[in-house]
């Protein structure tokens, strides 16, 4: 597939691509600043530069040209932005993403800040630093934020799926070097974590938590996103059941356990927790005001 209709028809200088690039997503329905993060992205530099070097005229080689015409295509047709750059911003890490791993999203930013301050009240009354698990770990976005920001704390990272997985250890490589890293189902924790079982402070994860029936509104979502990290049984809540589960042999007494899941899976989600026998149940919003996170004291 070519470029998107309009792009490309002699404009030489860098301001005048950006804004063909950027039409051209737009006729397509992506809108934002991937034109300009995809040409940042070519030009190996920051966006504050780019805008720079597009206010005061500057030229795109012909490769480069090339090469953003491409990107813009390949994005225009929905492939992610974040398959194309290779990497995906998550508070202040910078992970590297791809093919066979879920992109992570803004709004797993507040399940980490439930999880930090959970991991904070447990290291507070036990006077050690705290053990987390994340669970349905994909990129390692949880983990390595959470070892990143409480370098005190021990971090073991689960995952099932051997493509995703190898996300999961090239980023704990490049970013937390000291988080443990563990292949397997979340539903067999305590054979795969035996010595953690009733030790750990936080059981955090991003499970998979779509309906099998229903379909992902975004192309990016429903073409690219691995099927692993979205769809879990009818009510989407087939690996919350088994986290419920496992997570009251792998979570001491008083610890606790920080799920993300769909905005309208929060009452759902605190009837499973409480069927499993976790107590104070509780939905947060994210940042745009829906339920996102719930959380559940052992």
């Amino acid at each position: 597939m070519g470029a998107p209709a309009g792009y490309g028809a002699g404009v030489p200088d860098l301001r005048a691509t950006l804004v063909a690039a950027r039409d051209a997503l737009a006729r397509v329905d992506v809108v934002g600043p991937d034109a300009e993060l995809l040409a940042a992205h070519v030009l190996g530099t920051s966006l504050g530069d780019l805008r720079m070097r597009a206010a005061r005229g500057d030229v795109l080689t012909d490769d480069a040209a090339r090469a953003l015409g491409a990107l813009v295509a390949r994005r225009g047709a929905r492939e992610p932005l974040q398959h194309l750059t290779g990497e995906a911003h998550f508070r202040h890490v910078t992970l590297a993403v791809g093919p066979g791993v879920f992109v992570p999203r803004p709004e797993t930013e507040v399940l980490v800040d439930h999880a930090l301050r959970l991991a904070d009240a447990a290291a507070l009354g036990a006077g050690r630093a705290p053990v987390v698990v994340d669970a349905c770990s994909g990129s390692g976005a949880v983990a390595v934020a959470i070892a990143t920001e409480r370098p005190a704390a021990e971090v073991h990272a689960v995952e099932l799926s051997p493509d995703a997985l190898a996300w999961t250890r090239r980023n704990v490589a490049a970013l937390a070097p000291g988080i443990r890293v563990v292949e397997g189902d979340v539903g067999s924790l305590a054979s795969l974590l035996p010595e953690l079982v009733g030790t750990v402070d936080v059981l955090v994860a991003n499970p998979p938590y779509v309906p099998a029936a229903a379909v992902p509104r975004d192309a990016e979502v429903r073409l690219h996103d691995p099927a692993l990290a979205l769809y879990s049984g009818d009510d989407g809540l087939d690996v919350v059941r088994a986290l419920a589960v496992v997570g009251l042999r792998m979570v001491r007494a008083g610890g606790a356990i920080a799920l993300e899941h769909g905005e309208e899976q929060g009452a759902a989600v605190r009837d499973v927790l409480g069927d499993a026998g976790w107590s104070h149940a509780a939905t947060h919003p994210d940042l745009t005001g829906r339920d996102r996170v719930t959380t559940a004291l052992r």
